[in-house]
């Protein structure tokens, strides 16, 4: 018995489990039957049979790891996910606690005047060629330069005596004593072309528009050129928005 101790023990170490090609090699030829006519086979196999069961006991302890895991289940949302800061559900309005010292004006204050807000009305007609502003205090009238002079000219056309006459009659519905004519070109040109033809064509306006108020109004006459475009001067259309005369007045109490 002491002879064979250590045989027994090292007999229940484990032994690691074969990776290599040689111990895939034993294995295959323990698990093969002797032949009978080959005594010599079975000899030099008598240590691969438990080369063999360690391999398939480490294939099969790896199998039970692998597959004995108990399986984590799956769950759909209730709902699905919301970006952040998308607001799903009304949220209850903020309790205001109207005894709150920091609510309330401080001794001696007092509430601001009453303002009325600017309301600004814009029509303008189909084709663009004239366009009426309306605001609380002003009322403003643009006309394009094609519906009031020919090409590069600052000569009033026949269509231009009647719409300035419209706005004649405007300025007396309103009793306006000040009267702005500002001229305004595209910015086709020259900067100082624009600034002199815009300066003729606003005289021009100026002069009919004298002739029918008579005396008793103070007139501001201006060319600014190619400055303040209303529209886009990079198509024709934009700028034959630009290329116009404006007549403002205030409006009556």
């Amino acid at each position: 018995m002491t002879a064979n101790a250590p045989h027994s023990a090292y007999r229940s170490a484990p032994e690691p489990i074969a990776t290599d090609a040689r111990a895939h090699s034993a294995a295959a030829a323990a698990a093969a039957p002797a032949s009978p006519g080959h005594p010599a086979r079975a000899a030099r196999t008598g240590r691969l049979p438990r080369a063999a069961a360690t391999v398939v006991a480490g294939a099969v302890l790896l199998t039970g790891v692998v597959t004995g895991l108990p399986a984590t289940p799956a769950y759909a949302d209730d709902e699905p996910n919301v970006p952040p800061g998308s607001i799903t559900k009304p949220a209850a309005p903020v309790e205001i606690d109207g005894n709150d010292p920091d609510l309330k004006m401080v001794d001696g204050g007092s509430l601001a005047p009453a303002k009325v807000l600017d309301i600004k009305s814009v029509v303008e007609d189909l084709g663009g060629k004239e366009r009426r502003e309306d605001t609380n205090s002003d009322v403003k009238f643009a006309l394009q330069a094609e519906v009031l002079f020919g090409k590069d000219s600052a000569k009033l056309g026949d269509e231009a005596h009647r719409r300035i006459e419209t706005i004649a009659d405007e300025i007396k519905a309103q009793d306006a004593e000040k009267v702005r004519i500002f001229g305004f070109t595209d910015n086709l040109g020259s900067s100082a072309h624009g600034d002199v033809l815009s300066k003729r064509r606003a005289n021009a306006v100026h002069k009919k528009l004298a002739k029918s108020l008579g005396a008793g109004i103070a007139f501001e006459i201006r060319g600014y050129g190619e400055q303040y475009p209303i529209a886009d001067n990079d198509s024709e259309e934009g700028r034959k928005k630009n290329r116009r005369v404006e007549v403002s007045f205030p409006r009556g109490d």
